[in-house]
């Protein structure tokens, strides 16, 4: 039976600004997609980053440009030759998947021998401002478990130095956004140990990261932009002791799943992260949290409206969305 394929920009308002050390959003703009094959329907999103040279119209094009050939019955397989890593493919993916199991009426955990989705402790983002306005931020949510906390290279000693005043109980993930440089990595070091924080993400540009082989960090270092599939392991793996997947990095949640076990196989330690977006992004990325050492999927938790059943959060631990949300047997 033939499938069709649709694709969609959408928008989501923020609650509140989204800032970090290369910038401030207000809205998440995402590329939402459906795969029908008779009565069911896929579902799948996808994030495009300017940071990686995408945007709405790009991943449009792209995903039309292969309809012709995912219509006619091309699967996940084939899916990862005929676009590059990115939202587009992401989106596409996760679809795909959606509907596997909707049409064989078994969840997509069961299809690749996984857990299936649970509770969750997931990082609640301190977004960039004054180290007072982190702080008070900090103050807000100090019961969770897990805190990620946005800075830049102006003032980071205040800002950590002010969630962690705020919040002493919860680990700390330190993201600087590739805004720090070598000098200033090392220079931190002492704070990140008084602050007790249990990771540092991607502190330097991913183009500029080869002092990383062979130094030692008092904090463990993890990639986020310097990885996004398994073939980066190779240079990955000599400069940082973790690394952050990301569906719309890896391309979807088949891609994804490959480069978790290269990256286990490595030794690395394995953080799962979203961009800003809907619940329909995060469904998909619960299947590799469940196996990860840190999770950042709070992104849905900024938008002032989500999908109605989605995930929720309940003091720092993410709940699934309801049953037959996504990737489920209904």
């Amino acid at each position: 039976m033939q499938r069709i394929l649709q694709a969609r920009h959408q928008r989501y308002a923020l609650s509140r600004p989204f800032r970090i050390s290369r910038g401030v959003k207000t809205s998440a703009d995402v590329i939402g997609v459906t795969l029908r094959q008779g009565d069911a329907v896929g579902r799948g999103e996808g994030v495009p980053y300017p940071r990686y040279g995408e945007s709405i119209d790009s991943a449009l094009a792209a995903i039309e440009a292969i309809r012709p050939a995912i219509e006619v019955g091309a699967g996940r397989t084939a899916l990862q030759y005929l676009l590059a890593p990115g939202a587009a493919r992401n989106a596409v993916d996760c679809a795909m998947w959606d509907l596997e199991a909707r049409l064989g009426g078994v969840d997509v955990a069961a299809l690749f021998g996984g857990a299936e989705p649970g509770r969750v402790a997931s990082a609640l983002t301190i977004s960039l401002d004054t180290p007072a306005a982190m702080g008070e931020a900090a103050a807000r949510v100090a019961w969770a478990p897990l805190i990620k906390v946005k800075v830049d290279a102006i003032d980071p000693l205040a800002q950590i130095r002010a969630v962690r005043a705020a919040a002493p109980t919860a680990a700390l993930i330190v993201d600087p956004n590739e805004s720090w440089d070598e000098a200033l990595v090392k220079a931190m070091q002492p704070v990140l140990v008084e602050a007790r924080v249990a990771l540092l993400e991607q502190p330097g540009p991913a183009g500029a990261d080869e002092w990383l082989e062979g130094y030692t960090s008092a904090v463990p270092i993890c990639a986020d932009e310097s990885f996004h599939v398994a073939d980066d392991l190779a240079v990955v793996a000599r400069r940082y002791g973790a690394v952050n997947i990301k569906l719309d990095k890896t391309g979807g949640l088949t891609a994804a799943l490959d480069a978790a076990r290269a990256v286990r196989a490595a030794g690395l330690g394995l953080m799962t992260g979203c961009m800003v977006s809907s619940s329909l992004s995060i469904a998909p990325a619960l299947h590799l949290a469940m196996c990860s050492d840190f999770v950042d999927l709070d992104g849905p938790l900024w938008l002032v409206d989500d999908w109605a059943g989605g995930v929720t959060d309940e003091h720092g631990m993410l709940v699934p969305p309801d049953r037959g949300f996504w990737g489920q047997a209904v």
